[in-house]
């Protein structure tokens, strides 16, 4: 661009459109995963120690609450092994002591894992019998599950599922697991095969869960990408404190379909698309972006909110410990700040001054809408989606943030970094639909080997929604 064939006010404009450019790429620089939806892992090597949180410091102590129960190894009263020690000598005289001087003891108990054991082999024998009226030979029956002359049993299958699928072994390593504490030594085709096998029979379990979670009051719903075949898909979950439904998908709006009730979510547009549902928006992330704003724009309206939305979550924890609900009065007050707050924040954005367009290097300005600074977006969707934001203070069954889902989807985050992508379409949607028995097995409080391995008919029956 040459600068001295530019007229005044053309450098003028450009002055300015360089001096918003300097202010977005410092905002950029000072955003991190405190104060944004940046996750922790991109604030690198050099981030400082966290010291500060999105929580107000309270006056309790640090550490477990008075009331809080528990929790620390204690002695049983039935031990499965006793070793006796008596002394051989008398400390003070020196005379020889025998088992039967015992005169009381103290006991002091180790918690140990039992040495692994072999492999237990079960062979079943289908009888031929030979019939005395007719002459006929009938042979018995093999249980269902007994398919091949050699095959792994229901335990193993249901731990090499639970290593691939909830601790996120790989492949590979679950071979010399399996190996090192067990002396099995299986084939990597085995494990996936094994794995194949379960998603298979999980699907009509799943599929009730599907229909369970959309049929919901209220539901959590996030995503996240996903590398299949080298190439970026989506995670879909939409879950609730005590279901989850994952779903792996090619593109990232293939939303959830026939879904009723409250979705929670973040201020996702194409959520917004989905019919005959109501909306409440995740104040976690409302939080961050204020955050932002305060620390790095100094804007005061964000802090005045930031402080309003604590304390009406703070309001709506207490009421819900007291089993009640916040009072409509109560209710009409924190509804009047917030629009104070709100038309504050705007009155100033206004009374900035425009963010002009960008310049080409020709020296001409771009098409397109003028651009909104930060805050003045954020004050915009805060108005908008006023019912949206502060739906908790009315419906006691909708949270203050989205942190279900998010906890929810986070363990796929934690597989890729462990284990890499998948290969295939069906490793992933396998992947999906274990993963979903084994969160909602968790959130049940089941044993997750035994869902592993028992009937899912059986344990559909015993769901707790």
């Amino acid at each position: 661009m040459n600068l001295e064939s530019l007229s005044s006010s053309d450098k003028d404009a450009l002055i300015i459109a360089l001096m918003a450019r300097i202010a977005e790429l410092e905002r950029r620089l000072g955003l991190n995963s405190s104060n944004s939806g940046k996750p922790p892992s991109s604030d690198g090597l050099k981030k400082g120690v966290r010291v500060k949180s999105l929580r107000e410091p309270s006056d309790r102590p640090s550490g477990g609450q008075k009331g809080h129960k528990g929790e620390t190894l204690r002695q049983s009263g039935e031990p499965d092994d006793v070793v006796d020690h008596f002394p051989a000598a008398c400390g003070r005289c020196g005379m020889a002591l025998t088992p039967d001087m015992a005169a009381g003891h103290i006991a002091r108990q180790v918690f140990d894992l039992a040495e692994p054991q072999p492999m237990v082999v079960t062979e079943h024998r289908a009888h031929d019998c030979l019939c005395a009226a007719c002459g006929a030979i009938t042979r018995g029956a093999f249980p269902d599950d007994v398919t091949a002359p050699v095959q792994y049993g229901a335990r193993i299958a249901a731990f090499v599922v639970y290593l691939l699928h909830a601790q996120f072994v790989p492949e590979n390593r679950v071979v010399k697991l399996m190996a090192d504490l067990f002396g099995i030594n299986i084939a990597a085709a085995t494990v996936a095969g094994m794995s194949r096998n379960c998603a298979e029979r999980l699907q009509g379990f799943v599929g009730s869960l599907r229909d369970l979670v959309a049929g919901a009051p209220v539901k959590h719903m996030d995503e996240t990408g996903l590398r299949i075949g080298g190439k970026t898909n989506w995670l879909h979950v939409a879950s609730t404190a005590s279901l989850t439904f994952y779903r792996a998908c090619r593109k990232r709006g293939e939303l959830m379909a026939n879904v009723a009730g409250i979705v929670v979510h973040d201020h996702w547009k194409p959520y917004y698309t989905m019919p005959g549902v109501q909306h409440a928006l995740c104040n976690a992330h409302h939080l961050r972006e204020l955050k932002a704003l305060v620390e790095i724009e100094k804007e005061d309206w964000a802090r005045k909110i930031q402080q309003l939305l604590r304390r009406a979550c703070h309001a709506v924890n207490l009421a819900h410990r007291d089993d009640g609900h916040l009072s409509p009065w109560l209710i009409a007050c924190f509804e009047r700040r917030y629009d104070a707050i709100v038309k504050e924040g705007i009155a100033f954005h206004e009374a900035e001054p425009f963010l002009d367009r960008p310049v080409n290097r020709d020296g001409k300005k771009k098409r397109g809408a003028i651009k909104r600074r930060t805050g003045h977006n954020l004050l915009l969707r805060l108005q908008t989606r006023k019912d949206d934001v502060l739906r908790f203070l009315s419906n006691p069954d909708v949270p203050f943030t989205n942190n279900l889902g998010e906890q929810d989807i986070r363990m796929m985050k934690v597989r890729q970094k462990v284990s890499g992508g998948f290969r295939s379409d069906q490793g992933a949607k396998d992947f999906a639909s274990i993963r979903s028995v084994l969160s909602t097995a968790r959130k049940q409080g089941w044993n997750i080997l035994e869902v592993l391995m028992g009937c899912p008919e059986q344990w559909l029956k015993l769901l707790r929604i």
